[in-house]
C-alpha cells in the first residue's frame, strides 16, 4: 500500500495568539514559490522612495541631503540622522531607523550605504552637534520566505504565514502572524537552506515582535 504524508494544517504552528491584533494580510510578490502554512517570512520594500527634511534648528546654510536611493531592505517610516561629531568641512553622523535601531555611522561629504538607504550628506556651512534630518521612507511592503543569506530584508524574520500560499505565477496575499503570539518550533516551515544558526537568528527577531517560539 502506498505511503502518504499529511501536510501541515493552517495554523497548526500556533500555541497562542492575541485576538484581533496578531494577524495581518501580507502581500507575497509574484515569482515566490509555493510554501506551506507556518512558513517563516521576512519582508522587503518595493518601489521605495524617500524625502529628507532638515531639522528646523539646523545651522543656517548648513549642507543638504543629496539624492537618496531606497533599497529593498529599507523600512517604511521616518529615519533620523543626527550630527554627533562636527568638524570643519566634515563631521560624523548617526542614522537610526523607524524602529529606533541604529543603522550606522557615516561621514559628512562621503557616500553612506546601510539599512537600505544610500546617500551623501553634503557640507556647506559646518554642521554643529545636534543638527540633522528626518528621512521619510515610503513604498510597498511585501513578504518573502526568510533567508538569512540575503540582504534585501528577507534576512530578518518578521512574520509567519498562517495558510499555504502560491505566488509563483502572480502576486498573492496570505494572512500571517506578525505580533503577540506563541508558536511551536517543530511546526514551522523554513527556506531550504535554513540551518540551526539561521533558525536561532529568526527566533530572536520574532521575539522582538513578541512572537515566542517554543
Amino acid at each position: 500500500m502506498a505511503t502518504q504524508s499529511e501536510g501541515r494544517y493552517a495554523g497548526e504552528f500556533l500555541l497562542y495568539e492575541e485576538p484581533l491584533i496578531s494577524r495581518e494580510t501580507l502581500t507575497i510578490p509574484s515569482g515566490t514559490a509555493a510554501f506551506g502554512a507556518g512558513m517563516v517570512l521576512g519582508k522587503t520594500l518595493a518601489s521605495g522612495s524617500a524625502v529628507a527634511t532638515a531639522f528646523p534648528t539646523n545651522t543656517a546654510n548648513a549642507g543638504a541631503m543629496g539624492t537618496i536611493t531606497v533599497g529593498a531592505a529599507a523600512k517604511v517610516g521616518v529615519y533620523t540622522l543626527v550630527i554627533v561629531e562636527p568638524a570643519s568641512n566634515a563631521g560624523t553622523f548617526v542614522l537610526t531607523d523607524p524602529e529606533g535601531l541604529i543603522v550606522g555611522r557615516g561621514a559628512v561629504a562621503s557616500a553612506f550605504d546601510a539599512g537600505g538607504l544610500a546617500f551623501t550628506l553634503a557640507d556647506a556651512t559646518d554642521y554643529v552637534a545636534g543638527d540633522g534630518f528626518h528621512i521619510a521612507v515610503s513604498g510597498t511592503v511585501k513578504y518573502v520566505p526568510y533567508d538569512d543569506a540575503l540582504t534585501n530584508g528577507a534576512n530578518v524574520a518578521r512574520a509567519i504565514a498562517l495558510y499555504p500560499c502560491d505566488a509563483s505565477a502572480a502576486e498573492a496575499t496570505v494572512v500571517g502572524i506578525t505580533r503577540f503570539a506563541a508558536v511551536k518550533t517543530d511546526a514551522l516551515q523554513w527556506h531550504a537552506d535554513a540551518d540551526a544558526t539561521a533558525k536561532a537568528a529568526a527566533y530572536a527577531s520574532l521575539a522582538k515582535l513578541h512572537i515566542i517560539a517554543r
